[in-house]
């Protein structure tokens, strides 16, 4: 029996890293093929809140006597599969939906939710959940792609969008602060906490089973992306020994705590550091990736390429 190499056994992580990602992005398609095959599953975190998860996405489930919290929502073939596991924790309605982002994945469920819901605070017209985000999320999602055309109606925007760094709501006995984090993944970041449970979803600034996506387009940055995680390690408070304490949901990935975000920094400071090095050497983008900046990581997160292309053109790179 052969034994297997170092190489190999990364090539395999590397080829099992992108089958994920692919299953993922299928997923997250209006039209979910084999959504039958996928199984949710539902973790306790603590205080009032849960994390849900299958086909490569996580989301959180704050309930309690008010209703239900969601933040983020599955693809729309998953959501009866959702549902049904909402029903194992409460039969409230969902009031409050808050999106992340704008990415796909994290709200092309937001339509197929409204019948399952109920006005929350805001009043929303035909009934349904209050979804907040914050106002580039709006922004993006109504652009037309053509400057002299109207975008068609949607169902499942967000209806309660906000503009100042915080958003507060207070529910099943505790705040619920979404904040802001600017430039990161994309320019309509939010981060949600629930304090008194001690519990924040995190979006796609902290994904802990791979490099993250610094999303050029929609005003991403690795500044930005770094801020934001800085931004999360302020709010963290570990319990002992550097476990436990503020449980960390990130958008994808375990569930994580204070240290995790700590080893998920350090590595995007540097990555940035090396970048940013070889820029100031003159390097093109092609020597940079030739260079390997991400190597040590790479069995960790996957392949690197598309992550060391965001930073190198982030930081101005030519």
């Amino acid at each position: 029996m052969s034994v297997p190499t170092p190489a190999s056994i990364s090539e395999r992580a590397a080829a099992g890293f992108l089958a994920a990602i692919l299953a993922a992005a299928a997923l997250a398609q209006q039209n979910v093929q084999n959504a039958g095959d996928v199984q949710l599953h539902t973790l306790p975190v603590q205080g009032n809140v849960y994390m849900i998860t299958g086909a490569g996405l996580n989301i959180a489930a704050q309930v309690g006597k008010d209703g239900v919290f969601l933040v983020d929502t599955m693809p729309p073939a998953l959501v009866p599969k959702l549902l049904a596991e909402l029903r194992k924790l409460t039969d409230q309605p969902i009031r409050y939906v808050a999106d992340t982002s704008m990415t796909t994945d994290h709200i092309a469920g937001n339509d197929a939710l409204i019948p399952f819901g109920a006005t929350g605070a805001t009043q929303v017209a035909g009934g349904g959940p209050t979804i907040i985000a914050h106002e580039n999320v709006l922004n993006r999602m109504t652009t037309p792609v053509k400057s002299n055309q109207t975008p068609p109606p949607q169902r499942g925007l967000p209806n309660d969008e906000y503009f100042m760094p915080t958003k507060d709501v207070y529910f099943n006995g505790e705040p619920v602060i979404v904040i802001h984090e600017p430039a990161a993944h994309t320019d309509g970041d939010s981060i949600v906490m629930f304090r008194r449970s001690d519990v924040i979803a995190a979006g796609d600034i902290f994904t802990p089973d791979r490099y993250p996506v610094i999303d050029l387009a929609h005003g991403g940055s690795v500044k930005g992306l770094l801020d934001a995680l800085n931004h999360l390690l302020h709010l963290t408070v570990p319990e002992r020994l550097q476990d436990g304490g503020t449980r960390v949901i990130p958008g994808h990935g375990r569930l994580c705590n204070e240290a995790d975000v700590v080893e998920y920094r350090d590595m995007v400071t540097i990555v940035r550091d090396r970048i940013q090095d070889g820029i100031k050497k003159g390097l093109t983008l092609a020597q940079v990736k030739a260079a390997k900046p991400t190597l040590d990581y790479d069995n960790q997160y996957g392949p690197g390429d598309v992550f060391i292309e965001a930073v190198y053109k982030s930081l101005g790179g030519k």
